[in-house]
């Protein structure tokens, strides 16, 4: 057979070519900004490569960006991979100090910044040494000002695409070679860098786009709600124009009404994103009376989805949820529920092909019995990572699977669930208690937006459960807690409940409970103790 090298720029080639004049539509508040076909993105995201190497940039050299979804950013995704450069997404939302570790760790040499973080950028460019050149997104209407240090090269996108821009060859490199760098979000620990590389990314791609999986077609019209800084937008910059998928990048603002405004607008029939983010579009809908009669499909992921919010989710938007689990380290699509899938006992779905997942006891080894027992989560596959960033060994186990942390059971039908992941769980006199159980019945009751439960010192039992929920204000904690009377023991129904205004969510849209924990601990969460 013939060599053919599994690189990303394939998936814009392709696009370009079968797909010339679908649409990639950029918007900021639901208002849109620009309009180019794939033909027209293609051309700029190939003679951006010029323009990146005119500034001395060389295969393997990396590339920062530091934006939101813009047509822009997706340019520089193509630019960067298709001659072999590393596009490093950085999470804007992230510290300044957590920032510039990640740069300085990877030696980024270009930081592409979205016009409206110049402040930040200014502070990273001023912090990090390894930054000689800053691209400027998102055409800015104003002068743009020196950034962080005087021997760093400013530039406008455009500009700079005027003064180098040149078409070059992309692909002829070896398929395995590092396309793209994201570091996980830090909710269960330091920060660390997964690399992907051209072929996991391609493989990824092929994944996702599996009949039951995301299934994008040529007649669809995508919302990328979801970050491009995380998890490579969950690979669908990618997806898109592989399918020849119409994208809709909505950029920094995306409330309920923006939301709304782009699909109406777009005739959008697939949106994906974590769950925050279409109940703020679900909240809008019910308080305005419109309907988005175009959205067929959401797909979630990020943080388990209480059932209660899933079938409001269905029925506000007068759509089909789909919901799935992911990591950083798994590119990050692990498993999702099939489109069609009604029974509510789905879980997150199955694994498409080209992923194995297994249960382990705490201490590593197989169990016997992979069906309906809950173990300890590994998994292996082409897109999933063997090493972290400048790391000094594997993290895989004997037979090549990566721990995923999480707790985890798998149906009769191959559903998987979520348990919650061995970190969180918590012992109370010597015995466990494992919160995501009581998260997954208190999360049952309507008026529950997000429920997490954390751990808190005791001086008698050693740790104690808080449930913390965030409401739409009609949630009494007796009854949540009268929930789990007769489905837990006794002693595992939390003493102390906390509401809060807002959930603090990671940007991979999981539960911060490191927050939760340091806030409570801090005070900055007041509890109420409930008798028995």
């Amino acid at each position: 057979m013939q060599p053919y090298g599994l690189t990303v720029d394939k998936f814009l080639d392709h696009a370009a070519k079968w797909f010339h004049d679908r649409e990639v539509v950029g918007a900021e508040a639901g208002h849109v900004l620009a309009r180019a076909t794939y033909a027209g993105l293609r051309d700029r995201s190939n003679r951006m490569s010029g323009a990146l190497a005119a500034l001395g940039m060389t295969r393997g050299d990396r590339v920062a960006t530091l934006a939101w979804n813009t047509p822009h950013h997706l340019e520089l995704y193509y630019a960067a991979m298709g001659i072999g450069l590393v596009c490093h997404t950085l999470n804007p939302r992230l510290t300044v100090a957590h920032l510039a570790a990640m740069i300085d760790e990877a030696e980024d040499r270009v930081l592409a910044v979205a016009a409206d973080l110049i402040p930040l950028a200014s502070e990273l460019v001023a912090a990090c040494r390894s930054i000689d050149h800053v691209v400027v997104l998102d055409n800015p209407a104003f002068d743009i000002p020196a950034v962080g240090r005087a021997d760093v090269g400013v530039w406008g996108h455009d500009a700079l695409l005027d003064a180098h821009g040149a078409e070059v060859s992309w692909g002829g490199f070896d398929e395995t070679l590092p396309a793209g760098l994201c570091y996980t979000s830090g909710t269960t620990g330091s920060p660390k860098g997964v690399v992907y590389t051209h072929r996991s990314n391609y493989l990824h791609t092929l994944r996702a786009l599996q009949a039951d999986a995301i299934a994008l077609t040529a007649r669809d019209v995508l919302l990328l709600a979801v970050p491009m800084f995380h998890a490579n937008g969950w690979g669908l910059p990618f997806a898109a124009p592989a399918a020849g998928t119409k994208l809709v990048l909505p950029g920094r603002v995306i409330d309920g009404a923006s939301l709304a405004r782009l699909i109406r607008g777009e005739d959008v029939t697939v949106a994906v994103g974590v769950q925050t983010v279409w109940l703020a579009l679900a909240d809008h809908v019910e308080a305005t009376g419109i309907a988005l009669p175009s959205l067929k499909r959401v797909v979630i992921g990020g943080s388990t989805c209480p059932d209660a919010l899933i079938r409001r989710l269905e029925d506000k938007l007068d759509a089909e949820v789909q919901t799935s689990w992911g990591m950083t380290e798994l590119s990050p699509v692990g498993t999702i529920a099939s489109p069609g899938t009604t029974d509510p006992a789905r879980g997150s779905g199955r694994p498409p092909i080209g992923l194995d997942l297994k249960l382990t006891d705490a201490d590593g080894t197989t169990l016997p019995e992979q069906r309906g027992v809950q173990g300890h989560l590994k998994v292996k596959g082409a897109s999933v990572i063997d090493r972290y960033f400048r790391a000094d060994s594997d993290a895989l186990d004997e037979e090549g699977y990566f721990d995923t942390g999480d707790l985890a059971t798998i149906d009769e039908a191959g559903n998987l669930t979520i348990c919650g992941r061995g970190k969180d769980l918590i012992k109370s006199g010597g015995e466990w208690i494992n919160p995501n159980e009581i998260e997954a019945i208190v999360g049952t009751h309507p008026a529950v937006r997000h429920v997490a439960v954390i751990g808190r010192f005791d001086a008698k039992w050693g740790e104690r459960p808080v449930l913390i929920v965030e409401s739409d204000g009609k949630a009494d904690a007796r009854v949540l807690l009268d929930l789990l009377r007769g489905k837990v023991a006794d002693w595992w129904i939390p003493d102390r409940v906390a509401e809060i205004a807002a959930m603090p969510l990671a940007a991979s849209g999981k539960i911060d409970k490191n927050r939760l924990r340091a806030d409570y601990e801090a005070g900055k969460i007041a509890s109420v103790l409930m008798g028995r």
